[in-house]
């Protein structure tokens, strides 16, 4: 009987196993971690409208695609958050990504399947029963078999209470168990830091009461999210980190002698810091109460003790001192507040949209910089050409997810109502001379180690103010010199410099420029100035051209060049920043977008007659536009387009302008083509233009006229360096070079542009030889003529010193008597163009010969040297 029972048992057990193994498919893997990806479900379609209007962006979704297809992906993110899972499952399966199916210690019951949930319950029921045991994912090897497949898996990195649950009660830790699994698998697993922004808002030092109730912008609660998915969709978005290759991470040296819980430990603390970095690179770093930075400024210990040594030195009572510094804090520093960050955006969209075409950004290089950030500190360094500059370098950061920076403006621009809205924007403001302020000097360059030591990006114009002349001005090395030596005394562990070239087709404050540049006085910004700036919203100024370059590590750059900034000497420091300078200055040159109406301008002015067509200055054009194609310059997109209707277009603009004058002809001229000539009172409107594309063209011209000097048909690239190096360093205060490409570089980079456009032709037999073809030598000279107007600017100085002993001349009066030498040699005939009585070029040719030896009419000899360098130079360019 009893043996009957046990039979009749049995046989129910196995006929109830096998019922239990089929609805099983004969496998105990059933877990709740996994939620395949849903198609066409109600899920999907409820999950896609309330995820719909987040921000995903394709340089996001790229960095995605471009992992290799045969790699097993794992995505990452901060803080375990089922809303993030399913907003990422839901968004990849739209986009056509890798979907995470797989939740590292993710539970989904409510969203599975009732059959689905039951036979996960079933399962881990029988295999207890079986085995008295829970079944894991983990030592099932569950997870790593489905990763193999394909499948794509998500786990956070931060946990309530993760420590407890890997060191005390020893949980599974996700990222040792990948490290284990990379270890024997072929494959390489990517695990993809991603993040998910509520608001680009910067954390707080001290959260509000929202912040306590409704979670923190970085991590918001079920509440939060849900207000802004409804209130504004469109401010949240998602950006993903740089991959992380594990067999990479694995091999590294440093390593391979971990064991893998140690890895495991390191990988997470490389992914936390890495995703944090993210983060402050878009949100910037926490922002403090201005009055909390004002006092970590002024209690430091540098600080305090230069002023208690400035007081003891001037016999004051060091509390004068402490509250002299403090007015200089309130003085310089800014109000950042995001807010009204938010209003400039707003009212720079406006003022696009109203004055200018559009803006054209290379986006790519931005992204670059973008990812760069991470490492340390921007510190953009843009060319000046108008007030729009740091309106619209900061709009443009703002709307590609990067903090907008601090901004070192001119004290001139600290005038009431605007000045406290500048610094509500990030402005700061410096004087223009620190002669004389020592304590001030020292409380600024706290200042900016404090902003560089937070973390805040910093943009300054290296030019010192804006140009006049629509070229680049020499570079101003005083806040330079002050970041270099903020990093030389540990501020941060990198700057990434970034030169930026913002360009445009017409400069909003041009006829403010030209009256500068034609003697006028310049006017103090004011309140009515602004008012009266009202005019120019009625106007188009064309397109708006920012391109930045590739971030510049100091850090790496020194790495490269060997060099320690802490060991250096003053001599060297000082090295190292005018060899930044002016690495910086030639970067933006190189960046320089051409504009049609710079082209235009530069054939109208360097038209050899006086009296032309249009089909005569579209001759100079070609030649011109053949040079900058050959050189690779970035054109503006009207040239790109359709440069002749561009060429047209600006032609007819100079007639409308009065910058050239029709000519009628005369009744027995049986020519009838329509002539123009140049406008001679508006020849300073066009040699503005013209230099909007100088720097561009100046080394073709300083290797043309080497050629014209040579005063023969035929010769070799090498006679050309010592004609070459000589000019360049003429006009060192006028052109950039790199400071890392020699004269033979650029001498052979020209002539290979010459030889394109068949100026020249290389010798059939003679090695690097060439001749000047007869059309060659006339567009020789066109090249030529872009240094006329420096050649005689520099020969009215020389004159001045010829004629005045050194300090006869009081330094006020300087420029007068030159300007008004220069009127006399116009007259007279002895220089041929108007704008060459220009008080900037008098400026930078004062400048070079001070530095030359020459001070006064006693300095005969290099006077002498000089002048007839010069007359040679202009008698090539005359005849």
């Amino acid at each position: 009987m009893i043996r009957q029972i046990k039979s009749a048992f049995w046989e129910i057990k196995a006929s109830i196993g096998k019922k239990f193994d089929k609805i099983l498919s004969s496998t105990y893997d059933h877990y709740l971690c996994f939620y395949p990806k849903q198609n066409r479900s109600l899920q999907a379609l409820l999950f896609g409208f309330l995820f719909s209007g987040i921000r995903f962006g394709k340089e996001q979704k790229d960095i995605i695609e471009n992992i290799s297809e045969d790699s097993i992906i794992v995505y990452a993110h901060k803080y375990k958050s089922y809303f993030e899972y399913l907003f990422y499952h839901t968004r990849y399966a739209k986009e056509g990504l890798p979907v995470p199916e797989i939740g590292f210690d993710y539970r989904f019951f409510i969203l599975q399947p009732v059959s689905r949930i039951l036979r996960s319950a079933l399962a881990h029921t029988r295999h207890f029963l079986k085995y008295f045991s829970v079944r894991s994912p983990y030592e099932s090897l569950y997870i790593q078999n489905e990763l193999k497949n394909g499948r794509s898996a998500m786990l956070a990195l931060v946990e309530k209470g993760g420590f407890y649950l890997r060191f005390v009660k020893s949980n599974p830790d996700p990222l040792r168990y990948l490290i284990e699994m990379q270890k024997g698998e072929k494959k390489s697993v990517y695990i993809v830091p991603q993040l998910l922004f509520f608001s680009k808002k910067p954390h707080k030092s001290t959260p509000g009461l929202i912040d306590l109730i409704f979670g923190t912008e970085e991590k918001p609660g079920m509440i939060r999210r849900l207000i802004a998915l409804m209130k504004k969709p469109e401010n949240v978005f998602v950006e993903i980190s740089e991959p992380l290759n594990l067999k990479e991470f694995i091999n590294k040296k440093d390593n391979r002698r971990l064991t893998s819980s140690q890895m495991a430990l390191k990988l997470r603390r490389i992914l936390i810091d890495q995703l944090n970095r993210h983060r402050r690179s878009i949100t910037g770093p926490v922002l403090k109460s201005r009055e909390e930075l004002k006092e970590n400024i002024l209690t430091n210990d540098r600080l305090r003790a230069f002023m208690e040594h400035y007081a003891a030195k001037r016999d004051t009572p060091v509390y004068k001192i402490f509250k002299e510094a403090d007015n200089y804090i309130d003085e310089i520093a800014a109000k950042y507040n995001i807010r009204m960050i938010e209003i400039f955006s707003k009212a720079v969209k406006w003022i696009i949209n109203i004055m200018f075409e559009g803006v054209s950004v290379n986006r790519n290089s931005l992204n670059k910089i973008k990812s760069m950030s991470r490492k340390g500190p921007l510190i953009l360094v843009p060319c000046h050409k108008s007030h729009i500059d740091y309106l619209i370098l900061s709009y443009i950061m703002y709307h590609n997810n990067m903090p907008c920076p601090h901004i070192a403006a001119g004290k001139n621009l600290s005038f009431w109502p605007l000045g406290p809205i500048f610094r509500g924007g990030g402005a700061f403001f410096i004087r223009r001379t620190f002669k004389g302020a020592v304590l001030y000097s020292k409380v600024f360059a706290e200042y900016v180690y404090k902003l560089l030591e937070e973390g805040f990006n910093i943009e300054f114009f290296i030019e010192g103010g804006r140009s006049r002349t629509g070229k680049l001005l020499q570079p101003k090395l005083g806040l330079l010199s002050i970041l270099l030596n903020a990093y030389k005394e540990g501020a941060c562990e990198d700057m990434i410099f970034v030169p930026v070239y913002i360009g445009y087709d017409r400069v909003p404050e041009e006829r403010a420029y030209l009256h500068e540049l034609e003697g006028g006085k310049k006017k103090p910004e004011s309140l009515i100035q602004v008012i009266k700036a009202r005019k120019l919203l009625k106007k188009r100024y064309g397109t708006i051209y920012i391109r930045f370059h590739e971030g510049i590590s100091i850090k790496d750059m020194l790495e490269r060049q060997n060099r320690s900034i802490s060991d250096m000497t003053s001599k060297e420091f000082n090295r190292l920043c005018r060899y930044l300078g002016n690495m910086l200055v030639s970067s933006i040159d190189n960046l320089a977008v051409i504009p049609p109406h710079a082209i235009m301008a530069a054939a109208i002015l360097n038209c050899p007659k006086v009296r032309f067509s249009f089909d005569d200055i579209m001759i100079h054009v070609e030649t011109y536009m053949n040079y900058l194609n050959s050189q690779k310059f970035p054109l503006a997109d009207t040239l790109v387009m359709d440069p002749d209707h561009a060429f047209s277009y600006v032609f007819e603009a100079y007639i409308n302008r009065k910058f050239i004058e029709a000519i009628k002809p005369e009744k027995d001229d049986p020519d009838t083509t329509k002539n123009f000539t140049v406008n001679q009172s508006r020849r300073a409107a066009l040699d503005y233009y013209k230099n909007n594309c100088i720097g561009a063209m100046a080394p073709g011209a300083i290797t043309a006229l080497s050629i014209l000097e040579r005063d023969a048909f035929q010769f070799s690239g090498s006679d050309l360096y010592e004609g070459y190096k000589f000019l360049s360093e003429f006009f060192q205060k006028e052109f950039f070079h790199d400071p890392d490409k020699t004269p033979e570089y650029y001498v052979h980079k020209n002539i290979k542009s010459f030889i394109d456009d068949a100026i020249l032709i290389p010798h059939p037999s003679l090695p690097d030889t060439y001749n000047i073809t007869s059309a060659g030598f006339r567009k020789l000279k066109l090249f030529a003529y872009f240094l006329t107007t420096y050649f005689e600017s520099y020969l009215i100085a020389l004159n001045f010193f010829a004629r005045y002993p050194k300090n006869f001349v009081e330094a006020k009066d300087r420029m007068r008597k030159i300007a008004s030498m220069g009127n006399r040699m116009l007259k007279k005939k002895e220089i041929s163009r108007f704008e060459s009585l220009s008080r900037i070029n008098f400026k930078n040719a004062m400048d070079f010969f001070s530095s030359h030896g020459i001070r006064g009419s006693e300095d005969e000899e290099k006077i002498e040297f000089y002048n007839e360098k010069i007359r040679n130079y202009l008698e090539r360019l005359y005849h």
